[in-house]
């Protein structure tokens, strides 16, 4: 087993990041009971706004604020009623893993917005997102660095056997770096960030981890493999159904190089879940295409759903994660 992939072993299968409903207990209790060899710490965006991806990770920030404007979140001077929101609610996630997690000593995945996605979608006092302005760019980076040591540092408090395996949401990633980010007339798009920006400030992002496993999540076409790889992702999820030939070749590099796959091969949305090999045919299939070692498909696949939950019904993100796990099994019991 290559090095990455140590903290969850072979046969692996997680979710992505958020759950339906507004009852962490509820979603805690689903997730650990689900996944038990790796967990993650659930969002729960149908509570409103401080829920979402985006108001969870701004919560998140040191010295810089965002409030929800009806256009979106928006950057201000001090912590508001909806930064207050956002921090309270991720709180009672935290108890509620807490709760669920007592005793537990595996790995475990917490998420956050990735700096680009974030600069993409909070906006400056004109209204502008961050991703206009470099240098607000760049605070913002530094802004979430420290937010997530802290954050990582009350998660290993409360859960202190966890190997914490921290993932950088990223949806918007292929739009920086193609500089197709509309601006807020939604007459141009912003121009592209520079590859190597790009790749610098995610670098510092996945220092973070201290060492931890880092993937980066999008569930967007065109996923830069290479790049996360050399910005320190030892783990990328992806949507099984948007590959194309030109990243299968980038995935053959990848898993020669150590980097664990987190393939969203369960769809995410309510839908008839098929035999759990039939939901990985496609992996192996790809598998054999790219002339990888069947020994090596186990232990660099986690399997989770294409993307979050929150759109699905309670009944269907439970049986989803259930069948995410019953199809990875199926790789490690028959690898051929």
């Amino acid at each position: 087993m290559s090095e990455t992939n140590k903290s969850w072993g072979p046969g692996a299968a997680t979710g992505v990041g958020s759950m339906p409903g507004g009852d962490a207990r509820e979603a805690a209790k689903t997730v650990t009971g689900s996944l038990e060899t790796l967990p993650y710490l659930p969002e729960l965006p149908a509570r409103g706004p401080g829920a979402d991806m985006i108001g969870r990770t701004a919560g998140l920030l040191v010295d810089l604020y965002a409030h929800v404007e009806p256009s979106g979140w928006r950057v201000g001077d001090r912590p508001g009623r909806d930064t207050k929101r956002a921090r309270s609610w991720l709180g009672e996630d935290l108890d509620a893993l807490e709760e669920f997690t007592q005793g537990y000593t595996g790995a475990l995945k917490v998420s956050a917005v990735g700096p680009w996605t974030l600069a993409a979608a909070l906006e400056l006092r004109n209204g502008e997102v961050m991703l206009s302005d470099p240098g607000a760019c760049r605070d913002l980076a530094g802004s979430l660095v420290e937010g997530l040591r802290g954050h990582l540092a009350e998660v290993r408090r409360r859960v202190p056997g966890a190997r914490i395996a921290l993932q950088l949401d990223e949806p918007s990633l292929t739009a920086v770096l193609t500089g197709t980010v509309r601006t807020a007339s939604g007459y141009r798009t912003h121009r592209a960030v520079d590859r190597g920006v790009v790749e610098g400030a995610l670098r510092d992002l996945a220092a973070v981890a201290d060492g931890g496993e880092v993937i980066v999540h999008s569930c967007a076409p065109a996923v830069p493999f290479a790049l996360l790889r050399r910005a320190g992702a030892t783990g990328v999820s992806f949507d099984l159904s948007l590959l194309t030939e030109r990243e299968e070749e980038a995935i053959g590099e990848a898993v020669d190089g150590g980097t664990a796959l987190f393939v969203g091969a369960v769809p995410s949305l309510d839908a008839p879940l098929s035999d759990p090999a039939g939901s990985v045919m496609g992996v192996r299939t790809l598998w054999r295409r790219l002339g990888l070692s069947p020994g090596t498909l186990a232990e660099s696949v986690v399997i989770t759903p294409a993307c979050g939950l929150a759109g699905a019904s309670p009944a269907y993100a439970r049986a989803a994660l259930a069948h995410c796990v019953r199809a990875a099994r199926s790789l490690a019991d028959n690898p051929e």
